[in-house]
């Protein structure tokens, strides 16, 4: 899909790798970017991910044929509300957020009486480290991107987003925003405060010198994410913080009953449940299966 003029509001990982990857694949003639300090300006051109950068909002998104928010959750609608009069009628603006109901209970009515149109989407791709140097051009590629469209959404707005984030190599998966924000509590967002609590607690201060000597490759690859943004994750984890809730509740359901064979020393249970976490991992990492768009 090509737009004539594409605005990246929040020029970092996820905005930058959209530019770049924008720009690579030829899915727009012009790319703007809007970034928050006029020190970003040079770094975010300097990258290439996009074609010039500015730090007004209203410039950036004037004439935009697509508007992307890659902001924090937490600033999305107060940067929809300032740049609402440069909105042309037509045009669409989606998000790359984590969590997709509130947003979308928010901007989808603010942005209708503009005669643009909203659709929430979520790129399942991204890393630990921020900022627009560590973008990269391939980075959705084979990721799947979540669409979030709902009864009021205009379907030709629906297609056009879809085709852009498949011409970027994802691909795309058509979700209800509340059934989204179930399932990446389950898969993203529980990982994260469990990568984190992991982190903070072998890593705790009290603990000898020799504990981190002792963390090898297994503590780093299942704590990596846990130096991601803590802004990024409160806003996530706040704004789905019911279904984050039971998800952790589930998981520390499944753990006592681990530590319950161990406590009895029950030696098949104890295969069992690494025998059951291996089967169902060496499944998910299979070739990937045909995703279904409905």
């Amino acid at each position: 899909m090509h737009f004539r003029k594409i605005t990246i509001v929040g020029v970092g990982l996820l905005g930058g790798s959209i530019g770049l990857a924008a720009r690579e694949r030829r899915a727009a003639f012009e790319i703007a970017g809007y970034v928050r300090r006029s020190t970003s300006l040079k770094e975010c051109e300097r990258a290439g991910a996009v074609d010039y950068a500015t730090t007004d909002l209203l410039a950036a998104v004037s004439d935009s044929d697509l508007i992307i928010l890659c902001t924090p959750l937490a600033q999305m609608s107060a940067l929809v509300r300032q740049f609402l009069p440069a909105l042309k009628r037509g045009a669409i603006v989606t998000d790359v957020g984590s969590v997709k109901a509130e947003v979308v209970r928010a901007l989808e009515p603010l942005i209708a009486k503009t005669g643009a149109h909203f659709v929430g989407g979520h790129p399942m791709a991204g890393g630990e480290k921020t900022g627009v140097t560590a973008a990269r051009k391939n980075l959705f590629e084979n990721a799947v991107c979540v669409l979030t469209p709902t009864k009021k959404s205009q379907a030709d707005a629906v297609g056009k987003l879809e085709q852009f984030w498949q011409a970027l190599g994802a691909r795309t998966l058509k979700l209800t925003a509340a059934r989204h924000d179930l399932l990446v509590a389950r898969s993203s967002h529980l990982p994260h405060a469990l990568a984190a609590t992991l982190a903070g607690l072998v890593l705790a201060g009290k603990d000898p010198r020799e504990q981190a000597a002792l963390c090898a490759t297994g503590f780093r690859d299942t704590t990596r994410i846990a130096s991601g943004s803590p802004e990024m994750w409160r806003d996530i984890s706040l704004a789905n913080r019911k279904n984050l809730a039971r998800s952790v509740a589930a998981f520390a359901s499944e753990l006592k009953k681990f530590q319950t064979a161990l406590q009895r020393n029950d030696a098949a249970a104890v295969e069992k449940f690494f025998t059951n976490a291996k089967q169902r991992r060496d499944h998910w990492g299979a070739p990937a299966k045909t995703i279904s768009t409905e």
